[in-house]
């Protein structure tokens, strides 16, 4: 999810390969389907963008994706990641929109702020784009190789100043809230905790025994069974990350 005032970039996994990915070496590539051909993608020693001079005649007339893969290639010179950009979705999120990532699913930040969940994990495992540690055969081995366009999420309102999103699994879900000055919202008691994280403004968070002043960069705890309510004194932007839903109805 946005920050309201800039735009998120995400590439996520995709099964669509360009139908213009005949300007790289194709041979390279493999003739397997996806899941075969992306390991020996991704083991090259380097990538040879030379094809990529194509580009320069005419660059007005790149799609969005080309584009992105000679910005990338600026920025990451010689990694084979940069292919990625032909076989992974390439989406544009607005402020307030939303994606979910399974466990596997392999995905770039490129730009923009965002707000991110994310359940437990003891690994994280890298391909490309980065200069941190990779490993490109464990990671190949994990991939999940789903093809299709992620479902972006608009979010359930739940008042006028709040949307909820709950992606298909128990982990967790996200709340928005955006209030303007001097307006309040109550989160209701839930079976979980909750953390709340205070993006912009300031105003009061209470519930039956306590009261503090927040703002911009706050972190704050809420145990479970318990009524919050926040009340602005500017205009306020906070995000609460709680226990999906879903699960205590399971339960």
């Amino acid at each position: 999810m946005e920050n309201d005032q800039k735009v998120s970039q995400e590439s996520q996994t995709s099964g669509i390969a360009s139908s213009r990915l005949n300007l790289l070496p194709v041979a390279e590539l493999g003739s397997g389907p996806f899941s075969a051909s992306l390991p020996p993608a991704w083991t090259l020693d380097a990538l040879d963008f030379s094809t990529l001079v194509l580009f320069s005649h005419g660059v007005e007339q790149l799609t969005d994706k080309e584009q992105l893969v000679v910005q990338l290639e600026k920025q990451y010179l010689g990694d084979v990641g940069v292919l990625a950009a032909f076989l992974f979705n390439y989406v544009k999120r607005n402020p307030g929109e939303a994606l979910y990532l399974g466990a596997n699913e392999l995905h770039a930040y490129l730009r923009g702020e965002c707000v991110e969940c994310m359940a437990t994990s003891d690994n994280v495992v890298r391909a490309g784009l980065t200069s941190k540690k990779l490993d490109v055969e464990i990671l190949c081995s994990m991939l999940t190789y789903k093809q299709g366009f992620p479902e972006i999420m608009q979010g359930v309102p739940l008042n006028p100043f709040t949307k909820r999103y709950i992606p298909p699994f128990n982990e967790f879900e996200v709340d928005r809230c955006i209030l303007p000055q001097g307006a309040s919202a109550d989160f209701a008691a839930i079976p979980g905790p909750s953390v709340f994280v205070v993006m912009e403004g300031e105003g009061t968070m209470n519930d039956a025994s306590f009261e503090d002043v927040v703002r911009e960069g706050d972190v704050l705890f809420a145990p479970a069974n318990t009524d919050i309510r926040v009340t602005t004194a500017s205009e306020l932007q906070l995000y609460r990350g709680g226990v999906n839903s879903r699960f205590f109805e399971a339960s």
